[in-house]
């Protein structure tokens, strides 16, 4: 058997069901990443989508991955990866692949490889877009029979918006993501009024650079770090200031960080949210293992997309089954 791989990366766009917005913008498509590994005739593959918060470009991203891309050919594993590369979306698109290309190789599946149980159904948030507080009624109205909603906001109009999203979904939980566009002034004044909602969880209130002012709120609504939680070395600056943390791929760089960050978070007495970016089920895959007892699953990318891979993820209503091993792992 070789060592000897090659590797492909390139950019694709997926449209999105309608437009999605949250407090930094609107999108029409999801525009991903997607990494090949090939040796001896096996491919491992996956997928990223860049973090414009952290100015990453797909043509950035492509750009790292051809950086160290003779150094994945000749043998680098994941572990020299973490050392390679910074945390980003390119970082995670190799990650993943590489576990992809393990897993085809030698015929385990990849929650085998990592020591994990094997993977059951998750129950994934379902996200609703920012929009008036009647559009945003209507839209929990269409979505009342899932279970979770997500409910992105900006710093206008918050209560407004969310008694309306009350009002269409009253027997759904909500989780509320702000994205960094509250001030401490704001989540002082509504928490209580948040409580009575029922909202389950407020994700980064504030911008991480301020995030310092969570200290002096007591917030009745557990609080999620996003934005100020990366890996595994940011958690013991949290614990302080949040009750959870929302783990991602493309934050993390993979696989092989996020599952390092969720032992740190559980051991420093945090609970665990997994998120996406906006994807196909392709990047799905990976973080559906990181979300195996996680206290809030928000993976409900393919759900907005107006098509997704074949052989992607099966979706009953808001439940995710595992994923077939033939897509990813």
């Amino acid at each position: 058997m070789s060592m000897r791989r090659t590797v492909s990366a390139k950019h694709e766009s997926w449209p999105l069901a309608q437009v999605f917005r949250i407090a930094r913008g609107a999108k029409t498509a999801a525009d991903v990443i997607v990494v090949e590994i090939l040796q001896d005739g096996v491919r491992g593959w996956a997928e990223a989508v860049p973090y414009p918060r952290y100015n990453q470009t797909i043509e950035s991203c492509l750009a790292e991955i051809e950086s160290i891309h003779e150094a994945i050919a000749e043998g680098a594993n994941r572990h020299d990866l973490l050392s390679l590369l910074k945390p980003s979306a390119a970082r995670n698109a190799i990650d993943c692949a590489l576990w992809d290309l393990e897993a085809k190789m030698t015929g385990t599946p990849v929650w085998h490889l990592a020591g994990l149980d094997e993977p059951v159904d998750l129950v994934t948030a379902y996200t609703l877009s920012i929009d008036s507080p009647e559009a945003m009624g209507e839209a929990a109205a269409q979505n009342s029979h899932r279970p979770l909603l997500k409910i992105k906001l900006d710093g206008e109009f918050v209560l407004e918006r969310l008694e309306a999203v009350r009002a269409g979904a009253p027997e759904s939980r909500l989780v509320v993501d702000a994205n960094e566009g509250w001030s401490a002034e704001l989540l002082g004044e509504i928490g209580d009024a948040l409580k009575e909602l029922g909202v389950a969880m407020i994700e980064q209130p504030l911008p991480a650079e301020a995030d310092g002012a969570l200290k002096r709120i007591d917030c009745p609504v557990t609080l999620c770090a996003d934005e100020s939680c990366h890996g595994s070395d940011t958690v013991a600056d949290l614990a302080d200031r949040y009750g959870m943390v929302n783990i991602k791929l493309d934050k993390t760089g993979g696989l092989t960080e996020a599952l390092n960050l969720r032992r740190a978070a559980m051991a420093a007495g945090l609970e665990v949210m997994v998120g996406c970016m906006v994807g196909t089920s392709l990047a799905m895959a990976p973080a559906m293992l990181v979300a195996q007892g996680a206290k809030v699953v928000d993976l409900d990318g393919p759900l907005l997309m107006k098509m997704d891979r074949d052989l992607g993820v099966t979706f009953d209503g808001n439940t995710m089954l595992p994923c077939p091993s033939v897509l990813w792992g």
